[in-house]
Formats: structure tokens, sequence, C-alpha cells
């Protein structure tokens, strides 16, 4: 086998992997290049009752091979969360900086789109920050969703 083929089939298994916590619920063609946007759902691991959508475009094979990049999806996203049953919130990070709840690479090694929870104490609302991470350069892509827990009976449990 020749090592581009080898590397270009690496290449689409890693871009097709998505993290256990992730649901393809729907895939959107925009072009007869093959590009799609993928929506998937991901549940919060920490936060029971509460779904993001999270939407980003794939690129096809067509669109790859005519650009030459085989390397790396746009890091452009969209992102809705709401509540989708009662909420129990588990122990979640309480810092400014918040944590990551997602995770989809983008590139083979330089880019990715992450989702981030953020808890706005004096609103009582959590807040769900998707954007763009790359190691070299920043990005000012983003989207964000928020849930407020206010009037919820959203249930704290810390684990010890």
């Amino acid at each position: 086998m020749r090592p581009s083929f080898i590397a270009a089939s690496f290449l689409m298994a890693a871009l097709a992997a998505s993290p256990a916590s992730a649901e393809q619920v729907g895939e959107v063609g925009v072009d007869w290049l093959g590009n799609d946007i993928v929506i998937e759902a991901v549940s919060d691991p920490e936060v029971e009752g509460v779904t993001c959508h999270v939407t980003y475009f794939d690129r096809g094979m067509i669109d790859r091979l005519q650009k030459g990049n085989w390397f790396e999806d746009p890091s452009n996203s969209s992102i809705s969360c709401r509540q989708t049953g009662p909420i129990v919130i588990g122990d979640i990070d309480l810092g400014e900086d918040g944590e990551e709840v997602f995770k989809q690479r983008q590139s083979l090694i330089w880019k990715s789109v992450v989702v981030k929870r953020i808890y706005d104490e004096k609103n009582d609302t959590l807040i769900y920050l998707s954007h763009a991470r790359q190691v070299q350069d920043g990005s000012a892509k983003m989207a964000i969703s928020t849930v407020p827990l206010y009037g919820t009976e959203a249930r704290w449990v810390k684990e010890e």
C-alpha cells in the first residue's frame, strides 16, 4: 500500500470517530462536493437533564481532493442547549474558566471544536460555550447557549 493511501485512511477514520458522549442526530448535505453539516446531541456528563446540540462542518471527499487539504475541517460550530429532563448537577467546576464537556477534532493535530460549561452563580445559569481551539493561532469562532436554572428545581449532588 502507498503511504498516502494509508495516511488518508487513517485520517478518514479519525474524522469519522466521535466521542462516546456525542450522538449524531442529523446530517444536512450542503453542496454537490459531499460537504455536510453534522448535528450531534451531547449530554453533559456532570449535569443530568441538559442536552446540547452542536453543529459543525464535515468536508466531503471531493472537496478534500479538490483543495488538496486532507487534514482538517473548518472549525466553525454552533450550539444550542436546553433542559431535556429533571436537572441533577454533579460535582462541576464552579471556577470562572469552567470545564470542558465535549471535544471534536477538526484536524489531525492542530484544531478542535470544544464545548465548555461555566456556571454563572449570580444569575443561576449554566453557560455552554462552543469555540475553536487551535494550537498555533487563537480563533474568535464561538457560539454560546445558556440554561437558566431559576424555577427548574435543579438538584445539586456533590460527589464525595
